[in-house]
């Protein structure tokens, strides 16, 4: 793992100055808007005719993916949309790669692709580490995550719900974020399915977490493997978001509405499969890497005539405005724990567990149980296109759907169940579907 560091805010002052007319705002990003799909107690989805009425001439010439952060080396490289996310938080995520500190959550005055030489001096992380202040370092909390701006929305969710349930967590410097770079972040020029190997996006935060680097881990739970390192624990998940897929496209309302050989951008074989397997005359590219915002701006540069992201990210960086239509679950099953939060934390760390088992959503919880409990019977890795959801219907039952698929979408074959909702029942109903899969594939099915 990199170097890994955590500076206080008044490091961050001394530095900004010399940027100071740029900075848009002093506000700090609320990134839980629109995250408490899943509070009550029966599963709703929000209504999309909005999205689903679009007409080709209201579709826009650009998308919103052009405002810009300062990159570690001072130059602005890095993509941001939201302008929640562009705001100056008030407690800024610091990481350090290479020995030199990348101030991120700072918003530049510049226009997309526009590179403008900053003079910015950047500490080496020795000396940033050196000038901690004190109340950085009797940080209660310190939280890992990823750098991206999806990952400090959710790490910032997180904090605020701390923060809002706890009153010495609410004080100054009381909880700190930190950055670390994943393997799935470093290796960009490939496709996941071509790296191999789980926990492509947790790997490297686990390890700080075992190695008390930081005191708990914010994941997105669809990148969080079957099995959780020794010496950690997973207790929370909070409130999921929306789990249905967003169509984006400046040329078509839908999938249905692509011409033949058009190319759709998107690194997950489970929405490849299901794309070929409704619209085999079109084609898919694979490597489609990066972030929402990269994905938005090669969208935009026309390498792909459409995407697709989930639509539980959009909402979290407040980036609806991009969305042309929403694919219902029928058409296009989501991944297993799509939308959800996890948040882990040493075995031996009882005050920490204490901690997040006052934000854990018990509903949430249970449906993700559910359709891991799918995915591991099913042993799926990036290499294997699988899809799951469970939900709690108008009677209080839990409703399991399931999916696997050829890479090639060839074929699809799919299953359901229904039981009890309760975390017995429905993690016997995650195995029990996915071993009827498993019966129906046969050998060499996933060679296709």
């Amino acid at each position: 793992m990199g170097p890994l560091c955590t500076v206080g805010p008044h490091i961050i002052k001394n530095r900004i100055k010399a940027c100071n007319s740029n900075i848009l705002s002093n506000s700090r990003p609320d990134p839980s808007a629109g995250s408490q799909a899943g509070d009550s107690s029966t599963s709703t989805q929000p209504n999309t005719s909005q999205f689903n009425q679009t007409t080709k001439s209201s579709l826009p010439s650009k998308l919103n993916h052009n405002s810009l952060f300062l990159s570690s080396m001072g130059t602005p490289s890095s993509l941001c949309t939201s302008q929640a996310l562009m705001s100056r938080p008030s407690r800024p995520a610091i990481f350090c790669t290479s020995g030199s500190v990348s101030f991120t959550g700072f918003s530049l005055k510049t226009r997309a692709f526009v590179r403008k030489k900053q003079t910015l001096r950047f500490v080496k992380a020795s000396v940033a580490v050196e000038q901690q202040t004190q109340e950085a370092k009797l940080a209660l909390i310190r939280i890992g995550t990823r750098g991206s701006p999806l990952a400090l929305a959710q790490a910032h969710e997180t904090q605020d719900k701390l923060m809002a349930s706890h009153a010495e967590l609410a004080e100054d410097g009381a909880i700190q974020i930190v950055i670390i770079k994943t393997t799935g972040d470093k290796i960009l020029s490939q496709p996941l399915a071509d790296i191999g190997g789980k926990g492509l996006f947790t790997k490297e935060i686990d390890e700080a977490l075992i190695n008390g680097d930081i005191d708990i881990a914010v994941h997105s739970m669809k990148d969080v493997p079957t099995y959780l390192p020794e010496m950690t624990i997973l207790p929370c998940n909070l409130p999921r978001e929306d789990v249905r897929d967003a169509f984006i496209s400046m040329s078509a309302t839908s999938l249905a509405d692509l011409p033949a050989g058009s190319i759709v951008g998107t690194a997950s074989l489970r929405r490849k499969s299901q794309i070929l397997h409704r619209f085999p005359s079109l084609s898919v590219e694979e490597n489609f890497r990066g972030n929402v915002q990269t994905r938005l701006r090669k969208l935009n540069e026309g390498v792909v005539k459409a995407t697709l992201l989930a639509l539980a990210g959009l909402k979290r960086l407040n980036m609806m405005e991009n969305v042309t239509s929403i694919l219902p679950i029928d058409e296009m099953l989501p991944a297993v724990a799509q939308g959800a939060i996890g948040i882990a934390c040493r075995d031996n760390d009882d005050k920490m567990a204490n901690y997040l088992a006052s934000l854990n959503h018990e509903e949430t919880r249970l449906a993700v149980a559910c359709e891991r409990a799918f995915l591991e019977t099913l042993d799926g890795s990036c290499r294997t296109p699988i899809a799951g959801y469970a939900r709690r219907d108008e009677n209080g039952d839990c409703i399991f759907k399931g999916l696997v698929a050829s890479p090639d979408g060839t074929r699809v074959l799919k299953t359901s169940r229904k039981g009890p909702y309760a975390f017995d029942d429905m993690i016997a109903m995650g195995k029990d579907a996915g071993k009827e899969l498993l019966s129906q594939a046969g050998p060499g099915f996933f060679d296709r």
